[in-house]
C-alpha cells in the first residue's frame, strides 16, 4: 500500500473514531431527540453515515455490501426518524456497526483503491475517490451531531 493510501485509511479510521467519541455516553433518549428547528436526530445521522459509505461503494463496484435490511428505509436520502420502526437499530447497534466499518472497508479494498469502474453521476471512478467523498460527508454529519448535542 502506498503512502497516499495509508493516509486515506488513517483519515477513515481517525474521523470515525472522532464521530464515535462525539456520541460516547449519550442515552438512547438523547440520540432520539429532535430539537426544535432540526429535521433529524443523532441516531438518524449515525445510521445515515454508515449507509452512505456503503451505498457509494456499492454504486461504484456493483458489489453486495454488508448493509443490514431496512437501512435504506430508515437512513437513506430523504428519510427521517419518522420512518423509524421497532426494528430500527438502537444507538448501541449503530455504534457497533460504525466502529467495525472502516476496518472492513480497508480489508476489502486496500488493494483495489485505484481500480477503475464506470463513473458515478458525480464522476467518481475509483474507490479512493468514493472514500474521499464519504469522509467529507461524514464530517458534515459530525457537524450536525455537534449542533444537535448543543441543543440537548
Amino acid at each position: 500500500m502506498n503512502k497516499r493510501h495509508e493516509v486515506l485509511f488513517t483519515q477513515l479510521h481517525t474521523y470515525r473514531s472522532e464521530l464515535l467519541r462525539m456520541v460516547e455516553g449519550l442515552s438512547q433518549t438523547q440520540a432520539d431527540t429532535i430539537p426544535q428547528g432540526f429535521n433529524n436526530n443523532i441516531r438518524w445521522n449515525l445510521g445515515h453515515v454508515f449507509l452512505d459509505q456503503y451505498l457509494w461503494i456499492g454504486v461504484l463496484t456493483k458489489e453486495d455490501l454488508p448493509i443490514p435490511s431496512g437501512f435504506d428505509k430508515w437512513f437513506g436520502f430523504g428519510t427521517s426518524p419518522a420512518h423509524f420502526t421497532e426494528a430500527t437499530p438502537p444507538l448501541s447497534e449503530l455504534i457497533e456497526l460504525l466502529s467495525k466499518q472502516p476496518t472492513l472497508i480497508q480489508e476489502r479494498y486496500r488493494e483495489r483503491l485505484e481500480e477503475e469502474f464506470a463513473p458515478t453521476e458525480m464522476g467518481m471512478h475509483t474507490i479512493e475517490q468514493v472514500l474521499i467523498r464519504t469522509i467529507f460527508h461524514e464530517g458534515l454529519h459530525m457537524g450536525a451531531i455537534q449542533a444537535l448535542k448543543r441543543r440537548l
